[in-house]
This record gives C-alpha cells, structure tokens and sequence, in this order.
C-alpha cells in the first residue's frame, strides 16, 4: 500500500487542506466543478489511492501520443528538486494554469501537495491572468500563454516556461518584465523539466541549459541528449534532441533528430534556422523540407496566414546569419497552423494540409 505525501501547510484557494480532505475536494471538482476542475479531481483521486504508480498521456508533439507509467516517489522527488532549485517554501502561492490531463498540470499541483504549497487554479486559456489581480509566487506556462498574459506577467514572481520554444522576440519582453523567470527542458518521461535556463540574462538562443541536482547528462553517437537520473526514472531516458555538450551540467540545445534535414548531402537543422530568422519574421512560422529532384530534400520557409513574399525574400536574403544552405528555396504559406495543447506546432501534421 502507498501514501502519497501531502505537506500540512498544502492549501487550495488559501483554504488547508489535508490528506483526509483531499478526497472530498476531488469528489466536489469532479461532480461539480468546470471542466478543468474535473481533471484537477480525478488526477487528486488518482494520486491518493493506493496504487505506488500512475498513468500519464503524453502530448504527442513529438509522435503519437502514449501513456506512459511513473513511479509517484519519483513525481515526488521532482517537487523536490523544484523546490529545491526554485527556493519555494510552505505557504509560498503558485499559480496552476495549465491543464491537469498532462505532466506539466499535474506536477504543479504535486509540488504543491508535496511542499506545502498555497495552490490557486484558474481556467488552462491562452490568456489566464485575465480577471486575475493578485500576485503569485510561482507559475508555469506555456510561450502562448506568456505571450497573451504580457501586460500581467509582473504577479508572477517566479515564472517558469516550457511546451514549446520560446521566441526571441518573446525572450526580450520576458526580460523587461520579470527578474525570475526560466525556460526549462523536459519531457513526461522525465517528470517534468530536468534542465532550467535563464530568461532574465539574454535574449540569444545560444544561452545554456543547466540541469537540476542528481542529474547526470551525456549525449550517443547521434549528438542526443541522454538523461540519467535515477531519483526521477529507473531507466536511462534516450532522447531525439541534438545537443551540443558544454560541461557536465550544461548543455546547449540544437533541434531535434528527427526533423534534421538533409539537402545535397548538407544536414541542416530547421530549428537552428528558425532562430537565425526570429527577427525577420514577425508572424509564426517554421522551417520544412519538401522532395526536390537533385538535392533529394529542398528547404522551405512555411508561414502562417498570408505574407507578401517578396518582403519576406528580401528579410531572408539580407541576413547575414544565415549559410548559403540555409537560404529557404520556396516560401509556402497555410492558414492556420495545427498545434498541441501546450501552443507547439505540429510540423509533420501541418505539412499534410500544405500537400492536401
């Protein structure tokens, strides 16, 4: 039989909340709370039982979503490490506007059963500080919610930003706001972020990641990232992002294995382009191949909306961060691009309706 930690300062709303409320509390979220509500229930009543595991969805922002088994010792050796690492203390509030169906939403509410946190939950919008007007301190978002939550973004004392990749334009608005704010690194099968870097020191890509305590980084023979970290997964966890390995406890990351590009015999990294064109683009885009006789794969710039294409030719051509290789040889444009729920495009789904 297992028993979950529950801290005795945890509170919901500012209202204590022991192990013993904690089933009641889901009950009334399930049977009458709003949607989001009843995900933040039924993962407190899964939490609670007895069973030392549970099951989590991944976001399949990388391939088809799985469910995924974790230890919930290790989830709570995660709250640990954020609390450790973030200076979070009991009664310290924090913010869940995330929803609870995914790892990132049910961590927030770990940490704060397991350190005694003063958890508020609001609606998982693009916008959640909307019609909030009291500060926290701490949160997590994703870039479109940060993005849409600017004018607010100072009640989060300690912001932390992750599902997706940051802009450089939204580094820059995110430094002239908050002192304490971080983009981290991770995945479900991590429990969350293991690396944090950041956003308060530079606006440039090119800043590092620096892992959490009892985590161990190296990369394989494809220059991916490979994770040990016992206290928070039994096995060695594999990754399909290229790294360049500083030291070892920081890491610089590159793109993604699989969406390497490879035109003429050039591998090129689409994500390592897009960063390079942040600043000439002032709309979403991304950078993809499509079949091309001689090179075997052509890149291509794909933007979101409409765009007058010779003025994005002439961005493109200006710049001089860009190689020969990595000039885009057609511009494709599609009206609305397919996402997750955390804001990141799906890139191999979205090109199906640029060839539909």
């Amino acid at each position: 039989m297992y028993k979950a930690s529950v801290h005795p300062s945890f509170s919901i709303h500012g209202r204590s909340i022991s192990f013993d409320d904690l089933s009641e509390v889901s009950y009334s979220l399930i049977k009458e709370g709003e949607e989001f509500e009843k995900h933040i229930g039924e993962f407190i009543i899964d939490w609670i039982d007895d069973s030392p595991t549970i099951s989590v969805r991944t976001s399949g922002s990388t391939g088809t979503p799985k469910t995924i088994v974790l230890k919930k010792n290790q989830m709570e050796n995660s709250a640990l490490a954020t609390g450790s690492y973030f200076n979070l203390s009991p009664r310290s509030s924090a913010l869940l506007c995330l929803s609870a169906t995914y790892i990132a939403g049910k961590m927030m509410l770990v940490r704060a059963m397991v350190l005694g946190l003063d958890i508020h939950f609001v609606s998982p919008t693009s916008n959640p500080l909307e019609g909030i007007n009291r500060s926290f301190d701490f949160g997590a978002m994703v870039p479109l919610q940060v993005a849409n939550s600017l004018p607010k973004l100072s009640l989060l004392h300690k912001l932390i930003v992750g599902g997706a990749p940051i802009s450089t334009s939204l580094r820059k608005k995110i430094k002239g706001i908050l002192n304490a704010s971080y983009e981290t690194y991770g995945m479900t099968e991590t429990i969350t972020h293991i690396a944090v870097k950041p956003l308060n020191k530079g606006v440039s890509n090119d800043m590092l990641f620096s892992v959490l305590p009892n985590v161990v980084i190296s990369k394989d023979d494809r220059n991916c990232l490979v994770i040990n970290a016992p206290k928070i997964s039994d096995d060695t966890v594999i990754t399909n992002d290229v790294i360049e390995l500083v030291s070892e406890t920081e890491f610089k990351w590159l793109g993604r294995f699989d969406n390497v590009i490879n035109s003429g015999g050039i591998k090129l990294s689409p994500e390592q382009v897009e960063a390079k064109l942040s600043n000439s683009i002032g709309q979403p885009f991304f950078i993809a191949s499509l079949p091309d006789a001689k090179l075997g794969e052509q890149l291509v710039l794909v933007v979101e909306g409409t765009v007058k294409e010779n003025d994005v030719l002439k961005k493109i051509t200006s710049s001089t961060l860009l190689s020969k290789y990595e000039v885009p040889r057609q511009i494709k444009t599609i009206p609305v691009f397919l996402r997750t729920d955390s804001g990141k495009v799906k890139r191999k789904e979205t090109m199906t309706l640029l060839k539909s």
